[in-house]
């Protein structure tokens, strides 16, 4: 029987894997059945299925020509997950902190999330259907981001 906190683990785990090794293709295909809500002071901001979750992800990551990727690293914890009784739909709570450096710009924290997922069960296993992202603690992300978010 398979562990429905493990997989759903797994795919917050994937989430911060792909981000920080660059590969902003394999991050949208989590949302290819899904959408990011970033909450924001004006309202929320939605982007749904992986073609628009990859445009938006390409407009404001900063990926390094030395190796492709954005020099951070996410560090996700505090996950809480809950499975509805059905046992087809879950709920997941997190946070995250992003650490950068790169040459000039030395190690430090540069943001601070809370994650707020929702998932479904398909015979393939577990997707995502939302995640909504609530920034709660903001560094200098001038080496990160391509754009103001």
């Amino acid at each position: 029987m398979e562990c429905a906190g493990c997989a759903i683990k797994q795919l917050i785990y994937q989430y911060a894997h792909y981000l920080d090794g660059g590969d902003l293709a394999a991050v949208a295909g989590l949302f290819s059945r899904g959408k990011i809500i970033a909450a924001g002071g004006d309202g929320d901001t939605t982007t749904e299925g992986a073609e628009a979750v990859a445009a938006l992800y390409a407009s404001f990551t900063r990926l390094y020509p030395d190796d492709g990727t954005p020099h951070t690293l996410h560090l996700t914890g505090n996950i809480v997950v809950t499975v509805e009784d059905d046992g087809a739909a879950a709920g997941a709570q997190s946070s995250a902190v992003v650490f950068q450096a790169v040459d000039g710009f030395p190690l430090q924290p540069i943001i601070g999330v809370r994650y707020e997922d929702r998932f479904r069960k398909a015979p393939q296993g577990w997707y995502f259907t939302e995640r909504r992202i609530d920034t709660r603690l903001v560094g200098d992300l001038s080496k990160h981001l391509l754009r103001s978010v």
